[in-house]
């Protein structure tokens, strides 16, 4: 009696990077493990490569292959655990909305996708309740999910109705034509009127919830910002993201000795009484997946971060 073959995995994202210098003679799947923003296990890794979804220069590899600088790495990331994500009525700030894809204001505090064991009160279970035809790609616990912003960072985000958008605004995302601009107040005066962080980001290796500047397991991170305003021992900014890395911002700053206000991971816990960091997504811009036509969105910073600047202008 033949043996029904099993169903294929379902596939979400494809990362890729070349290794650096600093990641030459190392084993691949230790990299892997140290480079990806998905916490993941060796064993899972292997698994992956035993599945042919880990590419090095085009061919499959095993775990104990040592890169090489310069190796081109793909990773093809299977889907997540399935979960049962439910719709909610959790009110939403729309900004814009047609048949191709959504914009919203994000308010502080509000996690932007579920995880095994936080399977409710997110975005996507309010978007699954407001939308109900949200782009697949991404399964379960990410359905129309491009991109994502911290969860005690606010403003606007996107979000994909169908596969046709989800695939157009990946892709801008990729070749960085997305424009993304954030607000951030920040300690220190800083000197310089504008600057660049061109600095790679990998896992911290005391504690793998968090990142931080490395040339081990990194991804290649830049982010360019301006001072807006000076305001005593703080500085706020505009920041504008030319990669998209877990964190980026946050350790960016951090890296410069400018940490943000609030940051309860990468800065100075409970200051000023904010309720996470001070950091707005305040502009987004992109291409619309149908029509072509270039779209930009603006949100005023938050009743927080407005109060905050009111109490830091009094002082100076």
């Amino acid at each position: 009696m033949s043996q029904s073959s099993p169903e294929p995995k379902k596939l979400t994202e494809t990362e890729e990077w070349q290794a650096e210098a600093e990641a030459a003679g190392e084993r691949i799947d230790k990299h892997l493990v140290d480079a990806l923003e998905a916490d993941v296990s060796r064993s899972q890794v292997q698994q992956w490569m035993k599945d042919g979804l880990v590419r090095i220069n085009g061919n499959v590899v095993k775990g104990s292959y040592k890169l090489a600088e310069g190796d081109r790495i793909e990773v093809t990331i299977p889907e997540p655990e399935e979960l049962d994500v439910l719709p909610e009525n959790i009110p939403l700030e729309i900004v814009y909305e047609d048949s191709d894809v959504v914009v919203i204001n994000k308010p502080r505090g509000l996690v932007v996708h579920p995880a095994p064991g936080h399977a409710s009160g997110t975005v996507v279970n309010a978007l699954l309740y407001h939308c109900k035809d949200l782009s697949g790609i991404n399964g379960v616990l990410r359905p129309g999910i491009v991109h994502r912003i911290d969860k005690d960072t606010s403003g606007l985000l996107m979000a994909a109705k169908n596969d046709l958008a989800h695939n157009s605004l990946a892709a801008q995302l990729k070749e960085h034509t997305v424009t993304r601009k954030y607000i951030a107040i920040v300690h220190g005066n800083i000197p310089h009127d504008q600057g660049t962080i061109d600095a790679p980001i990998g896992r911290d290796a005391g504690d793998r919830k968090l990142f931080t500047v490395t040339h081990k397991g990194s991804k290649h991170a830049v982010t360019h910002f301006a001072v807006m305003e000076r305001l005593g021992n703080f500085s706020m900014l505009e920041l504008k993201l030319e990669t998209g890395r877990t964190h980026q911002i946050r350790v960016h700053m951090k890296y410069i000795g400018h940490p943000l206000v609030g940051d309860p991971s990468y800065g100075k816990p409970k200051d000023h009484e904010m309720r996470g960091q001070a950091l707005h997504a305040a502009v987004l811009g992109f291409v619309h997946p149908r029509t072509g036509e270039y779209l930009e969105f603006h949100s005023p910073l938050p009743e927080d971060m407005e109060q905050l600047l009111i109490r830091l202008r009094s002082k100076r």
